[in-house]
């Protein structure tokens, strides 16, 4: 039960975080979701998840993380005058 808590927790901020780190790497929101979905997928692939409700919440965590970056790179583009 203790091991399904700490995945949960990771499965809520480690896919949003990572949308957002590699939003900042690479200056793209959409490659930075894309990156990140790889590294879930492998991770699946792996066997490191295995339920149905931590998809769910990695997904949600994925659609945040994807809509906090496509605002901070819109900002951006704002703040610099770019189109």
């Amino acid at each position: 039960m203790d091991l399904y808590i700490t995945k949960l927790v990771l499965a809520i901020f480690a896919p949003g975080l990572l949308v957002v780190l590699f939003t900042r790497v690479t200056f793209n929101h959409v490659v930075g979701l894309f990156l990140t979905v790889g590294l879930i997928a492998a991770s699946v692939y792996v066997g490191f998840t295995h339920d149905w409700f931590l998809y769910v919440v990695d997904a949600l965590s994925l659609t945040v993380g994807f809509w906090y970056a496509g605002s901070m790179v819109k900002r951006t583009r704002k703040q610099l005058d770019i189109e």
